[in-house]
């Protein structure tokens, strides 16, 4: 005599079939559905602070417009006037000194510091180190700005205070055409060289040890091991902060605005800091739109520069 057993999914309850695997058409929909959800935080944002800023800036480089009357349709009269902006030609040629100036100093002696800072000693000497270089970067340009001010006196500056025990005669950093630029530079890269450092840093940890530990079996030097192995496998941090720092560097403002106001003359004012005069100095918002178009377009050009010449000496694994 047999007995059927039936299958239960509960005490005393029938067997219940579990929910079959959804259409492929609904899975997709539902993905994207949650894919929308996660990222409409970040495409809002983007909408509000940086598409429709720009649209707006893009439609008011046709107008002129001084903020207390209504705007008057202009064309393309705004851009034309850039052309014959000799002073604004002058302007990008201080900005670019920095700005270049910032650039080497922060991705050559960037690297230069990561590679000592590397190097074996205490952790707690490290850990000091690595954050005293970290440090003025979470702090406000503003307020950077504002210490170094002081600093770079010419008559009560510890700087020129300092150097008259090398017997260096005082500087006026802040008030020569000659050094108020490299005094911006220096200020700057103080400020910013600690993000390089950073991302250095991670990057040389992520280099395997056995790579360099077999270079020194075959007999290679420090030299040709940075040569060979370090700097080939660091090469697209490089590039990384070669675009970050051009971008950032050539939109430098706390630093000249606080201390030397762009001057004297225009020797140290940068295109982001004529900019906000021509607007909010001489209510010439159609004209400041328009330096704020062609600047953009400056910095994707030379971006796309950048990437381009990149394959040529990036190893990219």
């Amino acid at each position: 005599m047999t007995t059927s057993i039936e299958p239960r999914s509960g005490v005393g309850g029938p067997s219940v079939a579990g929910p079959g695997p959804r259409p492929p058409r609904r899975r997709r929909r539902d993905d994207t559905r949650a894919a929308l959800g996660f990222l409409a935080p970040s495409l809002v944002t983007f909408l509000l602070f940086v598409l429709a800023p720009t649209i707006g800036v893009l439609v008011l480089s046709f107008y002129d417009w001084n903020l207390l009357s209504d705007g008057t349709f202009v064309g393309f009269d705004n851009f034309v006037r850039l052309a014959h902006d000799t002073r604004l030609l002058a302007i990008y040629g201080s900005t670019t000194f920095m700005a270049v100036a910032i650039l080497v100093l922060n991705v050559v002696l960037g690297l230069l510091l990561a590679v000592l800072l590397d190097a074996r000693m205490p952790r707690w000497l490290r850990g000091f180190f690595r954050l005293s270089f970290l440090f003025p970067f979470v702090v406000s340009a503003s307020a950077v700005a504002l210490i170094w001010r002081f600093l770079l006196n010419k008559d009560l500056g510890l700087v020129n205070y300092l150097l008259g025990f090398l017997q260096v005669d005082r500087i006026d950093w802040l008030g020569s055409s000659g050094w108020a630029p490299i005094a911006i530079v220096i200020v700057n890269s103080w400020k910013t060289i600690g993000f390089s450092i950073l991302v250095y840093i991670a990057g040389l940890q992520s280099i395997p040890n056995e790579l360099h530990e077999a270079a020194v079996v075959d007999g290679a030097n420090v030299w040709t091991r940075f040569w060979r192995i370090t700097f080939p496998l660091l090469s697209p941090i490089v590039f990384f902060l070669v675009v970050i720092n051009m971008i950032n560097s050539f939109q430098i403002f706390a630093e000249p605005r606080v201390l030397t106001q762009g001057g004297p003359g225009d020797s140290s004012r940068t295109v982001v800091q004529y900019l906000y005069d021509r607007a909010f100095g001489d209510f010439d918002l159609g004209y400041a739109s328009a330096i704020g178009i062609t600047f953009a377009f400056v910095l994707v050009l030379l971006t796309a520069i950048q990437f381009r010449l990149s394959r040529r000496w990036t190893f990219y694994e």
